[in-house]
């Protein structure tokens, strides 16, 4: 009985956000087969419920209460759908705005789990630790806590936490970081998980992939306006500045003609003040292709710039190919960078990540590209 009560009362407790996904129900049992204290925390984080696009509020919750029941471990609930409309998606809408596109998803990582999530967590349930889903790892280097790329290279997702800070690392746990997919759907099966073939949450979870451009028009002004080619030729209708991003080719309503060779059209960037799209023809067209970027918004994950003098390499988007790169030092918290060659379509809003082999160093906001041209 002496034992009992000492291991229990020694037991750190960890408090794990659940979703509802495969991710967070087989972190929550490994966490209880490593001697944790485990309890469960599951965020509303939008009012509204779309049952359309996988994303169904209430049955994210059932798979949730299905699995606590499962490892027998305590569910709480909280409702943050305020903040994250005052500080996640307001700030989404006010990029639109200005021409640029957003990762929301790094937002909400920053601002409601590693903040509110956290805080909460720490504060009002007596946590030790918190735990995620996500595909990365913590390690201790150097006398540092850094962040490494999950080992399953298809399914890390360090470029959404790059703007987590060593003294949060210290204080939460990866369990999927050494895991591959494949490894926890076959024991999700075995184990009888009740979501064990429930499919990737993908894009924006209340937005989906689909209807993007019908749900920003909910919330934003949409204005029609002139498609030109690089040389000021009108040669379409656009239809609303908001529903286009640097670099798309799909769904931007120009086909191919004889004149202008039946080539596939991309965008080469957008004029806010004078509401055009400005297109060019050909992948390889030289105007979609660059040669470095400037970054604001520098976030290091251990606070000090890296060394300079060294070669890193940086994701432009989540699935993207790490280029090698060189890093300049610039007045107000900005960064130039240059790659060793050139890359396909450069986004303003979207984030860029820098990697020392498998270590997330941090990374910035993207103010605008460097054109080959």
């Amino acid at each position: 009985m002496k034992n009992f009560f000492k291991n229990y009362m020694f037991k750190k407790k960890v408090i794990i956000a659940m979703s509802g996904g495969i991710d967070s129900s087989f972190s929550a049992w490994l966490l209880k087969k490593q001697n944790y204290q485990v309890e469960a925390l599951f965020m509303k984080n939008w009012e509204e419920d779309d049952i359309t696009n996988n994303c169904n509020i209430k049955k994210d919750l059932f798979y949730v209460e299905h699995i606590c029941k499962k490892l027998n471990i305590i569910l709480h609930k909280i409702n943050f759908a305020t903040e994250y409309w005052d500080f996640v998606f307001k700030k989404f809408l006010s990029e639109y705005k200005k021409g640029y596109t957003p990762n929301p998803d790094i937002l909400c990582n920053k601002i409601i789990k590693f903040k509110y999530f956290m805080n909460f967590a720490f504060k009002n349930l007596g946590a030790d630790f918190i735990s995620t889903g996500h595909y990365v790892r913590c390690k201790k280097i150097k006398n540092q806590y850094s962040l490494l790329k999950g080992i399953d290279k298809n399914k890390d997702q360090s470029y959404f936490l790059y703007t987590i800070k060593e003294k949060q690392l210290k204080k939460i746990l990866f369990p999927m970081g050494g895991l591959k997919k494949t490894e926890v759907r076959y024991f999700a099966r075995k184990f009888k998980f009740i979501n064990a073939r429930k499919k990737d949450s993908t894009g924006i979870c209340f937005i989906g992939e689909k209807n993007i451009t019908n749900f920003l028009s909910k919330y934003l002004p949409s204005k029609k306006g002139n498609i030109i080619d690089i040389n000021g030729n009108i040669i379409g209708i656009h239809k609303g500045l908001i529903h286009y991003t640097i670099g798309q080719r799909k769904r931007i309503g120009l086909g191919g003609s004889l004149y202008y060779g039946n080539k596939p059209w991309y965008v080469y960037k957008k004029n806010i003040k004078k509401n055009t799209l400005v297109v060019v023809q050909n992948r390889k067209n030289l105007y979609l292709y660059f040669i470095g970027l400037i970054l604001k918004k520098i976030s290091w994950i251990n606070n000090n710039y890296p060394d300079v003098s060294k070669t890193y390499t940086l994701k432009t988007r989540y699935r993207q190919k790490e280029v090698k790169c060189k890093i300049f030092i610039l007045k107000n918290n900005k960064i130039k960078v240059y790659f060793n060659y050139p890359i396909f379509s450069i986004t303003p809003g979207q984030s860029a990540v820098f990697y020392s082999e498998d270590i997330c160093l941090g990374g910035g906001i993207i103010e605008k590209g460097i054109s080959v041209v």
